[in-house]
């Protein structure tokens, strides 16, 4: 029987719907609505009692719920203000899911130790409000090294549970918003609301600009929107800091408030109130009681698994949910002429997990088999499922007239189904849905074998494969999209041709577009490997065919030698050489592995790989050996060659070995459609010179490069390998990063990665995903139509002269300064991350070596959790101080205000500087630091960070650093005490596991704390590398 108060809660949903349906009876509803919430929370609260000092932390709320009063202080007088009502329920939310958070821990861990929580927070809110001194985190010092390791682990997972809830929070409000604003697009604006028009990195606001003030052309738009190509390169790294099973479960969370949205607006019973409060209480309680630490480092096969998971549960629909409003809006922008084909490939999507092997001696070819099978048999599922639900929607006969045009269409279908079928596209359609469970039973059968074949010896495995219950062969199942996508277009166009277009636009166009933009394999894998391993192949081969060592010749002599064998037939080694008996001594084990990669590449089927990233590239000799190893293994159709230039020397040399490349008819030749990928590598870039000076050179390369492929009549195109955070080249505005590329350098085509746990904030949640693909499509859309003039010789003279003080200064310290490293390995958890179970990728790509060793991810990691952000910041102050003080100080200040490019790289690094926090970075020096010399430098790195700080607001014009992002500072302002919190646990916690005895039991417990403690910045930041 539902209570008195399960009946009022209903009531408050109804009132507030009536109140933002009917804004003539807002105000007196409002007081109505915000009354009897009131009493329904007395009840609640009368009904529990003793539950009243638990609920202290995080809420004011006496009883937690999803329907609480809109107080008119917070979402003001009319609760019809939809901006107001959207931050008030923001933080209602917040408060229930931290009230119930508060009840879970209060419940298994006793109350005392809620109350701690509470204190610390206490603590952390009063020094951010109260206290600017030197000593504002003394209190929480004090509180801290008085705890016990295990209530340090209990508080440190209260805290990142709390960031990870609230997450998800902002997460469900992001979207809320976009459905907000279509509604009133559509409602109050008589907008279509199927994309943003209103938005300016919306494609509806894109083309609705460019139509009315641009004077570009319906047709020009079309020709872009129909032919241009964003492909989304998924990657593990820098990996997702939070497990799979609380990703989900978070998602989860925003199902239940997002169902909570829609009884508000539109009223709902008791019962359903009752359930979705109940709902959330127990997937609150089972979040706290999931582990956070992953207890195993995952393989590149559950990697690969869990990358690919965003696209069985999101983007399989969203995708051509999306294509389908952007169709509609192109014909609502431009007229029902100019929709969007069905088979235009507005994107794409590869994969590197599974096929990156540069400095992961984990992925084997065997782990990059397993993983194309795999993403075969879930294409396969997926599709089957499509096709066998799409033959229940289109179970009809269309009647044949007489006056009836011929169509060559239905006839095909008529000739498969039967001529007396009753249900022709039914009956056409079923070997279609069986091919396509025989292909992805013939994906398990083969995985099978292959996973057999590792754990099984020679006598076993031929027992195996002689007693093998099934043997689908290759010519029973699709291996090629073109014979699916034949036989679809052919069911679309006999239903055009007989009167049923409707029909033929619906479920089929989607699976159309599915195949269109996953095909057979789901996500194609890039190959990565670095190209020390290809020059140490070769050098193998060599000494076996007596020619000497590759390794000792010029460049001059690799490239003449090279080009002589592509042009010969003859190959150099028969497959399996190189673990015949007797030949141990020319090949190394790492040579072997490689040379069994390129033979695992011309084993797979069409589609299953994409490119060949060359990480570390540097000469010509470099991508001529990926040609040559290619066609020796007798790859039919040999992957597309993409050279990786990712250090500044890289990127400035990067011109003249493609020049090079490009003066050689026998490479030339090679390019299918005179087509040259080239990827840009922002994050060693940035980690070699510094933000400033790796962005200028990533900008003037593309210029440079584009000039050569243009010499040579090459189309080139440009791979963007950025990460998740501005020290990795990533940029949170998507539009804008876009937008501010090199004149000339995407043409609508646009390659990039995504990342770690960009994937999940970009693509997690169906509403996100969506808009997502739209900023995407109207960036690459803006780009091709905007006016953007290079940069004058005055300004590039400046850039250089920027660039080289900045690099200078970065390195001074980073490179040059004996006291760095042991600063940085004392002062940040850098040693301790390898110990977090988030990446199947050592990290760093020689197990000796240094800084320069160290991938640019944990790099940016350990900076992140102690909130310096070092590398995003380090040499950019110096430089832009010394030019203001010279006589070339206007035309910095000119360039700042005149040139997008270079404002929107100043503008990233002051959003760094806002999130970032001298003041803990300095805690942990006084915590972690012992080397007299090494906590010198950390006083003088705060110095020049602070300098920075000030030189970007001189620059800018900004009294606060980036005070005109208001969100951003909103934000920070509410999760600063939480993250502070979590930085003080965890310099505790290395101070105490750097003291103690290794192997003790207290010794695990700590490593559980810290590892939840850097789970819980990576949360409060946002990101990890």
């Amino acid at each position: 029987m539902l209570s008195a108060s399960s009946r009022r809660a209903a009531s408050v949903a109804r009132h507030v719907a009536r109140a933002r349906h009917h804004p003539s009876a807002a105000r007196l509803q409002s007081v109505a609505t915000t009354s009897s919430t009131f009493q329904y929370h007395q009840q609640q609260h009368n009904h529990h009692p003793h539950q009243q000092q638990q609920r202290a932390w995080l809420s004011s709320l006496n009883d937690p719920t999803l329907f609480p009063a809109i107080d008119e202080k917070s979402a003001g007088d009319d609760p019809t203000n939809k901006s107001l009502y959207d931050d008030h329920m923001l933080r209602s939310d917040v408060r229930t899911m931290g009230t119930l958070l508060g009840d879970a821990i209060a419940l298994h861990h006793g109350p005392d130790i809620l109350i701690k929580v509470e204190q610390m927070r206490q603590m952390a809110k009063e020094s951010r409000n109260n206290s600017k001194g030197e000593d504002r985190l003394a209190p929480m010092v004090d509180f801290v090294s008085g705890l016990s390791p295990e209530e340090m682990v209990v508080i440190s997972r209260a805290f990142a549970h709390f960031l990870g809830i609230a997450n998800a929070a902002e997460a469900h409000q992001r979207c809320r918003r976009l459905k907000m604003d279509l509604t009133k697009e559509g409602s109050e604006l008589e907008l279509l609301g199927a994309l943003h028009e209103t938005k300016r990195d919306s494609t509806a606001g894109v083309l609705h600009q460019f139509l009315s003030n641009e004077g570009v052309s319906k047709e020009e738009l079309f020709e872009s929107l129909t032919n241009q190509t964003v492909e989304l390169v998924l990657t593990a790294h820098p990996t997702q800091v939070n497990r799979r099973t609380l990703l989900e479960k978070h998602g989860r969370v925003q199902k239940i408030l997002t169902e909570a949205d829609s009884l508000r607006n539109n009223g709902g019973t008791p019962f359903q109130c009752q359930q979705l409060d109940d709902a959330l209480r127990r997937e609150i309680a089972s979040i706290w009681q999931t582990d956070e630490v992953s207890r195993v480092k995952p393989s590149p096969q559950s990697e690969a698994a869990r990358g690919t998971l965003v696209i069985e549960t999101v983007l399989w629909e969203s995708l051509p949910l999306f294509l389908r409003k952007l169709d509609a809006t192109m014909k609502s922008a431009m007229g029902p002429e100019y929709g969007l084909p069905l088979t235009a490939s507005p994107f794409v999507f590869a994969s590197w997990m599974g096929g990156d092997r540069d400095g992961n001696p984990n992925v084997t070819p065997d782990v990059t088999r397993e993983v194309c099978l795999t993403n075969r048999i879930k294409a396969a599922e997926l599709l089957e499922g499509d096709v066998r639900e799409l033959m229940g929607l289109i179970s009809g006969n269309p009647p044949t007239r007489a006056n009836m045009e011929r169509s060559e269409a239905m006839e095909k279908v008529r000739e498969r189904a039967g001529a007396e079928s009753r249900a022709p596209f039914r009956g056409y359609l079923h070997p279609v849905a069986t091919k396509l469970a025989n292909t992805a039973a013939w994906g398990r059968q083969e995985l099978q074998k292959l996973q057999k074949k590792n754990n099984c010896a020679t006598a076993e495995l031929e027992e195996m494969s002689s007693s093998s219950s099934t043997n689908i062969a290759p010519d029973e199942v699709y291996l090629n999209k073109d014979e699916l996508m034949e036989e679809l277009l052919t069911v679309h166009q006999s239903l055009c041709d007989t009167g049923n277009a409707v029909v033929a636009n619906g479920r089929l166009a989607d699976i159309i577009r599915k195949v269109s933009a996953f095909g057979l394999t789901l996500v194609p894998l890039d190959v990565r490997q670095e190209s020390d391993r290809h020059a140490e192949a070769l050098d193998c081969i060599t000494k076996y065919l007596g020619l000497g060592s590759y390794l000792q010749w010029d460049e001059g002599a690799r490239v003449n030698w090279i080009t002589q064998q592509l042009q010969s037939k003859r190959p150099l080694l028969r497959a399996g050489t190189w673990n015949e008996v007797g030949n141990e001594e020319f090949f190394t084990d790492t040579s072997r592995d490689t040379l069994e990669t390129f033979e695992m590449i011309s084993e797979q089927h069409e589609a299953s790989l994409g490119a060949y990233v060359i990480s570390q590239c540097t000469s010509a000799s470099d991508i001529l050996a990926v040609l040559l190893l290619q066609r020796d293994a007798g790859v039919k159709k040999p992957l597309r060659v993409v050279p990786l230039f990712e250090t500044l020397d890289d990127l400035n040399g990067a011109s003249a070995t493609m020049e090079q490349l490009f003066s050689i008819p026998s490479y030339i030749g090679s390019l299918e459609g005179r087509k040259q990928e080239v990827m840009i590598g922002y994050s060693d870039s940035a980690k070699d010179a510094g933000r400033l000076a790796a962005s200028w050179a990533q900008y003037e390369t593309q210029l440079e490069l584009a000039e050569v492929a243009k010499k040579h009549s090459v189309d080139l195109v440009y791979f963007h390998g950025k990460g998740g955070t501005v020290g990795r080249g990533g940029n949170p505005n998507t539009f804008d990063a876009i937008v501010s590329h090199a004149p000339g350098t995407i043409n609508g085509q646009f390659r990039v990665t995504e990342q770690g746990e960009m994937i999940n904030q970009n693509f997690g949640y169906s509403d996100r995903a969506e808009r997502t693909l739209d900023i995407y499509t109207a960036a690459v859309l803006a780009e091709q139509h905007t006016d953007r003039p290079l940069p004058t010789k005055e300004w590039k003279d400046m850039m250089d002269k920027l660039s080289e003080i900045s690099c200078d200064a970065y390195r001074r310290i980073v490179r040059g300064d004996e006291r760095f490293v042991p600063y940085f390995r004392a002062a940040t958890p850098e040693l301790e991350l390898s110990n977090l179970n988030i990446g199947s990728r050592p990290a760093k790509r020689k197990a000796t070596g240094g800084v320069e060793s160290l991938r640019a991810i944990p790099w940016i990691f350990a900076w992140t959790q102690t909130r310096l952000n070092l590398p995003t910041w380090l040499g950019v102050g110096e430089a832009i101080n010394e030019v203001l003080a010279s006589e070339d100080e206007q035309t910095l200040r000119n360039m700042y205000k005149e040139w997008g490019t270079f404002r929107t790289t100043i503008d990233l690094v002051e959003m760094i500087l806002a999130k970032s926090d001298s003041s803990i970075a300095r805690h942990y020096e006084n915590v972690l630091v012992k080397d007299p010399k090494a906590v010198e430098l950390g006083s003088e790195i705060r110095k020049v960070h602070d300098a920075t700080e000030r030189a970007i607001m001189d620059l800018s014009g900004h009294k606060k650093l980036s005070e005109n992002d208001r969100l951003l500072m909103r934000l920070m302002s509410v999760r600063n005490p939480y993250v502070d919190c979590l930085n003080v646990l965890q310099a505790e916690t290395l101070k105490r596991l750097r003291q103690s005895e290794g192997g003790s039991a207290e010794e695990e417990v700590l490593k559980d704390a810290l590892l939840t403690t850097i789970t819980g910045v990576a949360n409060g930041m946002g990101n990890t590398g």
